[in-house]
């Protein structure tokens, strides 16, 4: 009996040490996934259920050591509920530190400059990973619930790729376009050049709406700018084609037509001198600076040459020969 409990004694501590160095070993362990694994913790879940579905998912081999480390390292109830990404070779612990930090899968949406607002809005809407809860709501309502209930939505959203959780409100990914575009444009307009014809930012947004739309032309951004606010200043009419095309909406076919541009919109910048009511566009930083710093010089014109870039002339009558070269024997 004596040797029977001998030989218990020497294997249950030849387990328990065994048991010991395989905990010791867990830190360097890795992953058991051998492909990135997606997993997603509900709220509410435990450290024991959390360690269950990490096992069945592949990505522990013991999930006894990982509850075991988490209660030694004193983050046992700390573990975030989200969406994972865990790519093949993380260390286990890393794991861990992920769920602790909250470190869940991010999406990126990205919004190119001089997007419309309503395109923005489509692009939200493909997001199959955002909570969609701004569908049924109207500029007016978004606008309220922003705070700026007196501007409508056109412009106040800066062009970036944004990154989001799954279930984020799709508000509150508005709310940063915004905040990002209110930030810059106070920066842009605290530095601006003196003397322009500008009397608060919402006016340089405005315009630099309409800069992004003539130019994709990061170099021709001041020189565009500088003819619309000497034009401003002057008080000659705008006479650009984007807020004409704006201010027709879904009648605009992809051909502006002599007509259309003695359409009477209050976006019709060849019948209405000053600026648009509105901004057309989402304009980018580059355009915001360009319209608060204009390049200097006395051209009034500036005509598409055909390759993306543009002629611009002092004079009238420069302007109608330019417009001759250029455009009249387009095809």
């Amino acid at each position: 009996m004596r040797r029977l409990t001998g030989i218990f004694v020497v294997l249950a501590s030849f387990y328990s040490g065994w048991l010991w160095m395989d905990y010791r070993a867990f830190p360097a362990r890795q992953v058991a996934n051998a492909q990135t694994v997606v997993i997603e913790i509900a709220r509410g879940r435990g450290l024991k259920a959390i360690a269950e579905q990490l096992e069945q998912a592949g990505v522990l081999d013991r999930r006894l050591w990982f509850t075991l480390y988490a209660y030694v390292q004193g983050v046992a109830g700390k573990l975030k509920a989200g969406e994972y990404e865990i790519p093949a070779g993380l260390g286990q612990t890393q794991v861990l530190d992920m769920l602790v930090a909250g470190r869940v899968k991010q999406y990126p949406l990205t919004v190119p400059e001089g997007w419309r607002f309503a395109q923005m809005l489509e692009a939200m809407d493909r997001q199959t990973a955002l909570l969609q809860n701004v569908r049924e709501k109207s500029g007016k309502d978004l606008m309220t619930l922003l705070g700026m209930p007196d501007h409508v939505p056109e412009g106040w959203f800066y062009p970036d790729t944004y990154f989001y959780h799954k279930g984020m409100a799709a508000l509150e990914l508005l709310r940063l376009a915004q905040r990002k575009m209110q930030t810059i444009l106070a920066q842009e307009w605290q530095g601006r050049a003196p003397e322009l014809p500008l009397a608060s930012p919402y006016e340089a947004l405005i315009l630099a709406s309409i800069v992004e739309k003539e130019t994709g032309l990061a170099e021709e951004r001041p020189k565009i700018a500088g003819v619309f606010l000497r034009r401003l200043a002057r008080n000659m009419p705008l006479q650009t084609d984007p807020t004409v095309i704006y201010g027709m909406g879904d009648a605009y076919r992809g051909n502006l037509r002599k007509e259309d541009l003695m359409r009477d919109t209050p976006y019709n910048t060849y019948v209405h001198h000053g600026l648009p009511p509105t901004p057309i566009a989402l304009p980018g930083q580059q355009a915001i600076r360009a319209t608060l710093h204009p390049e200097p010089g006395e051209s009034l014109y500036f005509v598409a040459r055909g390759d993306g870039g543009h002629v611009f002339s002092d004079t009238l009558d420069q302007h109608n020969r330019a417009v001759e070269l250029y455009q009249r024997h387009q095809p």
